[in-house]
């Protein structure tokens, strides 16, 4: 457990439910995570196996299992989980990689066991929301986020709260889809930036190039010579060394990205674009080729003036996103 000081006035727990863990953490009133945890998640077992983990985190948090720290200081929590789930009634309706959860109302069972209000979101959503009051969305009026890693999420924030549409399904913007005869996508459109642009659409990539190049790569050296091993981790390590291909893959990842994100700046004119994950990462010494980019990719005039910037929560936003949500509960 990681831990920190701070004044103890209305804290925040924030809950990352995952399909293989569940983190959590206690957060003060300014975004600084003061400590937190993690215990394994049980996502193919019973509803009850799966809140008991959940719970369990929570507990962990006040250093024992059978009262959490602070009662009087913990305005609330709230909790990141996959979707599809439904914000306004926190019940989770049927996570693929939460099969232990289908129609289970899990902000009414935290609840009840912790006296405390609750809520529930997905994790993009939640980490825009982070960004927007505490991250490098901080002072901006509307932010548009983007994590790029194993999958693209995506936030809108307006004027501090989130923007779920009609039923809360909105901002899927990892499934817009820029090529429609591009590969398919898990969620069987064609050409999602998702499929194109992700950390495995960039192995994917790698390896096509690889097996129809001569071009030496220090690519396929970092995976032992197996072009099958060759993952977005690989083309990292590659373009850090100064590999041409890799840099070439990235540089096209870049393009991609560019063209997506026009798209958002012509649909919804964001005040910043917040960028998180590992893919963003990775993509950061290219951050200003992206910048440069972007304004080709866009009818608006005025798109030089809409920065962006990478976020401030790594691989913590999930905490930070979920304690979000309960700060804006109370308010």
């Amino acid at each position: 457990m990681k831990t920190g000081a701070s004044d103890a006035t209305g804290l925040l727990i924030g809950v990352d439910v995952g399909g293989t863990k569940v983190a959590a953490g206690v957060v003060d009133q300014n975004g600084a995570i003061l400590r937190q945890t993690r215990v394994p998640m049980a996502a193919t077992g019973s509803a009850s196996a799966g809140l008991a983990c959940v719970i369990s985190a929570i507990r962990n948090l006040g250093g024992n299992r059978k009262s959490l720290a602070l009662p009087d200081a913990v305005q609330g929590i709230g909790v990141c989980a996959p979707g599809p789930l439904d914000p306004h009634t926190g019940v989770i309706i049927n996570p693929p990689n939460l099969p232990c959860w289908r129609d289970y109302p899990l902000a009414a069972q935290i609840s009840q066991t912790f006296r405390l209000p609750v809520r529930v979101d997905n994790d993009a959503n939640a980490a825009a929301l982070a960004e927007a009051r505490w991250g490098a969305g901080r002072g901006y009026r509307n932010v548009f986020y983007a994590t790029i890693g194993t999958g693209i999420g995506t936030g809108i924030v307006f004027d501090g709260h989130i923007y779920h549409g009609r039923t809360g399904a909105a901002a899927e913007g990892g499934h817009v889809s820029i090529d429609y005869r591009g590969p398919r996508c898990a969620c069987g459109k064609p050409g999602c930036i998702e499929v194109l642009a992700s950390g495995p659409a960039i192995a994917r990539r790698a390896r096509a190039k690889l097996a129809e190049s001569t071009a030496q790569s220090s690519i396929l050296d970092l995976a032992g010579g197996n072009i099958a091993d060759v993952s977005s981790e690989t083309v990292a390590q590659a373009f850090a060394a100064g590999d041409g291909v890799a840099q070439e893959l990235l540089l096209e990842t870049i393009e991609l990205l560019a063209l997506w994100l026009g798209n958002m700046v012509d649909l919804l004119e964001p005040d910043v674009i917040v960028v998180g994950g590992g893919v963003a990462v990775m993509l950061s010494p290219l951050m200003e080729n992206l910048r440069e980019r972007l304004p080709a990719c866009a009818i608006n005039p005025r798109c030089r003036e809409i920065p962006v910037v990478l976020a401030r929560y790594g691989a913590d936003a999930g905490i930070a996103g979920g304690a979000a949500l309960c700060k804006n509960l109370a308010e």
